[in-house]
């Protein structure tokens, strides 16, 4: 088994990438250029014909996601092989073009050996390259970057000065404390902080292998705003524009969702989890409730953290060395000591806790809540929840509440056919639906004024907040 070690970017191909400072993959302007072989081209030209049948040149040219020209210049060759023949004049200097038998024949055998059709793939090397000049840990987030960032949620001024700091560092945090506190949706808003987009390629080649990169589950795309049809001509279309990407995993992680996934049958691999929001953030959300062993996860992780890269292995056998630029996030329930050691958590130096609300906060979350569903807030009604269904349980605040107990007094309004208003009687209700009680509780359950006991007792971990 060999190590493949990435070249260091030079300076003379960085500065021509990134020319006035800003990354933007240019167009190829000769086959050279492209980084693959001629016979790959080949062998991804006639795959396509014998899926389609018949194909004009620009429309070949479309899906390699080359420039017409080089397409053209590769048809040329497949037709003096007769490989390939005319099938009729195409618009503007085009034809349409088929396979011969021969052509067929060798297509079917491509096939079987690569099922891939599709964007001609982009060199590791360039796309290391790419990375280095679009890394977050560029990106300098300011406090005006963070509040815009967590613009239209609930987020007090101090966690912002926590986690303002946290995220600059690079480094990874733990977002951790009770269910139902938002620490995903903080999680999420990360992201905006830095810079809106960055360049992917669709696909990538290393070692004979392709490798997809670009995931639409992941990777949402940017139409390219170009002032001229001249300028948009010059990116290169086997990379995209994407929204810097925001990767969110959960109890369904598995150590193997960390490497190259290869499918044997199709000979087509599929990036890992980390190469897929490299110049965004991994989310690890509910972490600790994973299948496999926390510690094991951990360990993953230990050597990426330290040195910002990362080695994968292709299905040759072959290691690869590839970039690990991302901001890691790990949340939890759970205490961090409960999960990590002390190694694994100096790399990991911001740990962050994301508490309860207090009482303003619940009732400015019920009134933010309540705008946006067009219902008129009643804050005697905030509390009146608060004093009857809260404090004599001891039942602690959590910022999901305002939202699902208002969702379900909607759906009651809407069933009934009335109004949405914020009243007791349909707190109460909503109340009933939302939180369980076990039977000590049911016992000792806080009497309504009528001095009926009150079905609506509940312990806070019995609830079914996310």
């Amino acid at each position: 088994m060999t190590t493949a070690v990435a070249p260091e970017p030079s300076s003379a191909l960085l500065e021509s990438l990134l020319g006035e400072g800003t990354f933007s993959p240019q167009e190829p302007q000769t086959l050279e250029e492209v980084g693959v072989s001629s016979v790959l081209i080949e062998g991804l030209a006639i795959k396509y014909l014998l899926q389609v049948g018949t194909s004009t040149g620009r429309d070949l040219a479309d899906k390699l996601c080359l420039p017409f020209p080089l397409v053209e210049e590769i048809l040329v060759g497949l037709r003096t092989r007769q490989v390939v023949v005319h099938m009729g004049q195409g618009q503007f200097n085009d034809y349409s073009y088929r396979l011969t038998d021969d052509g067929a024949e060798r297509a079917r055998a491509a096939m079987q050996a690569c099922a891939y059709i599709g964007p001609v793939p982009v060199p590791l090397e360039e796309y290391i390259v790419s990375v280095e000049a679009q890394t977050i840990r560029a990106e300098a987030v300011l406090r005006r970057d963070l509040a815009k960032a967590f613009e239209g949620i609930s987020v007090e001024p101090k966690m912002l000065d926590i986690l303002g700091p946290a995220i600059n560092s690079g480094a990874g945090l733990f977002l951790y404390g009770a269910p139902g506190n938002g620490k995903t949706t903080l999680a999420k808003r990360i992201t905006r902080c830095f810079g809106n987009s960055i360049w992917i390629p669709r696909t990538l080649i290393e070692d004979g292998q392709f490798v997809k990169l670009f995931d639409a589950a992941f990777h949402e795309p940017i139409e390219a705003t170009q002032s001229s049809i001249i300028k948009s001509e010059t990116v290169d279309n086997r990379w995209i524009k994407i929204g810097r990407p925001t990767v969110v995993v959960g109890g369904e992680l598995t150590m193997d969702s960390l490497e190259i996934r290869h499918d044997p049958v199709a000979n087509v691999s599929e990036a890992s989890l980390q190469l897929k929001s490299n110049g965004g953030c991994l989310l690890i959300d509910d972490f600790g409730r994973q299948r496999v062993e926390p510690t094991e996860l951990l360990n993953r992780w230990i050597v990426p953290l330290e040195n910002r890269f990362d080695f994968l292995s292709l299905a040759t056998g072959r290691k690869i060395q590839v970039p690990f630029d991302q901001l890691i996030i790990f949340s939890t329930n759970l205490e961090p000591d409960d999960l990590a050691d002390e190694a694994f958590l100096r790399r990991i130096p911001y740990k962050v806790e994301v508490g309860d609300p207090g009482l303003t906060e619940f009732r400015q979350l019920f009134k933010h809540c309540c705008d946006s569903l067009g219902c008129g807030y009643r804050p005697e009604a905030v509390d009146y929840l608060v004093e009857k269904h809260y404090r004599p349980l001891g039942r602690p605040l959590r910022r999901c509440q305002a939202r699902d107990l208002l969702a379900q007094i909607k759906n009651y309004c809407i069933y009934e056919g009335v109004s949405l208003e914020l009243r007791p009687d349909y707190l109460d209700r909503a109340v009933s639906g939302y939180f369980t009680a076990t039977g000590s509780e049911k016992a000792s359950s806080v009497t309504d004024p009528s001095g009926q006991p009150s079905d609506t007792a509940a312990t806070p971990e019995a609830s079914n907040q996310t």
